[in-house]
């Protein structure tokens, strides 16, 4: 048995450690593992009959090969973002399958956010054994409570607000924070609610300023130190304008120059006079080792995939769900978009997270 193991779309912490884990589960099993680099793209780009584009496109992986990975942020395998039913010279699946084939991979586990395990589920349909792991900082793939890398970016997010607010105080000024999440506002939930900011606007709700700006101006004269302190997920919209809002919430490749934190600083500005510090913490989310959350759910998410395969149980995605283990249909994540729970978790009169029942709920707060 030989399995396939690609990372796609952004990178986590975390993957690392889930690489360690599923190649050290397979090796105990007795099987083979190769890692496919920059993700569906390394299958494309890989010739099986050239040992340079094998030896660019592939990797042999061992207990060498990964000693110690698990500590180190990223993805040792590289990562990209390609479908290989979207490309200009039209849909290259069955070049996957034949390369599949060749190559000798008898199972993929492939690790990625919406998109790598789109095409993950589209390979389970033509009956390739697939095992999909969940990973995206922003944590939206549908069927899962936990994707890794979510745990690390709150982490990171949360040190970075903190900080921010020596500064904020010292100018007296409003502090506004942008996080990555252009369709699910959960990374400036957790984030805003673990940092206990004074205002959070998350993608799933308009902002109204005629609401908001009053309120942080009531923060800030509130304030001992004068200043207050708001995070605002990118994907954010302003009531009445959420047409500019989609423009924001575009794609990194062709997102224009303003952001929303910039939009909402400028509003700000322009009908308090007060002063604005912005700070888009962006790639910094996502960045340097994985915390032991992400740590512990790569490890267990890796050899729950393994486990999986060897007792014939294809075509999954490993998940977390209500605090457990479990595994899900592969093609769950293609049924709907996972989004923050507005009436359970969130106020949008005041801006604010609202943990309206505790009993029973994960420790997470899903």
């Amino acid at each position: 048995m030989r399995i396939g193991i690609l990372t796609g779309g952004g990178d986590v912490p975390g993957l690392n450690a889930c690489i360690r884990s599923i190649t050290l589960s397979a090796l105990d099993l007795g099987w083979q593992v190769t890692g496919i680099r920059r993700g569906w793209q390394g299958l494309l780009d890989v010739d099986p009959a050239s040992d340079l584009s094998r030896a660019a496109n592939l990797i042999e992986l061992g207990r060498e090969t990964v000693r110690g990975v698990d500590r180190v942020g990223g993805t040792m395998l590289h990562s990209s973002r390609l479908d290989p039913r979207t490309r200009p010279e039209g849909d290259r699946t069955q070049e996957i399958l034949d390369k599949l084939t060749t190559l000798g991979i008898d199972a993929v586990c492939a690790m990625g956010g919406d998109g790598t395990l789109r095409f993950a589920a589209h390979l389970s349909g033509l009956s390739v054994p697939v095992i999909s792991i969940p990973k995206t900082m922003d944590n939206d793939v549908f069927g899962t409570d936990y994707c890794i890398g979510f745990s690390t970016a709150i982490s990171r997010s949360v040190e970075a607000i903190n900080a921010l607010r020596t500064t904020a105080a010292s100018h007296e000024r409003i502090a506004i924070v942008e996080l990555f999440g252009r369709r699910s506002g959960e990374t400036s939930l957790m984030s805003g609610f673990l940092a206990q900011v004074d205002r959070t606007m998350i993608s799933e709700v308009p902002i109204d300023l005629d609401v908001l700006i009053p309120l942080l101006e009531a923060d800030k004269r509130s304030n001992p130190e004068s200043y207050s302190m708001c995070v605002v997920s990118e994907g954010a919209t302003v009531k009445g304008d959420e047409g500019l809002g989609e423009e924001i919430g575009k794609s990194a490749s062709d997102r224009i120059q303003e952001g929303i934190g910039q939009r909402l600083a400028r509003e700000v500005s322009s009908r308090t006079g007060q002063g604005t510090i912005v700070q888009e913490l962006a790639y910094l989310m996502r960045s340097g080792s994985p915390d032991a959350v992400d740590r512990m759910v790569g490890f267990a998410f890796g050899a729950l995939a393994v486990q999986l395969l060897h007792s014939g149980q294809a075509g999954r995605m490993v998940a977390l769900k209500g605090g457990n283990y479990t595994h899900v249909p592969i093609a769950t994540l293609l049924q709907q978009r996972k989004s923050v729970d507005v009436s359970a978790l969130y106020d949008p009169r005041t801006y604010r997270a609202s943990l309206v029942g505790i009993e029973g709920m994960p420790m997470l707060l899903y």
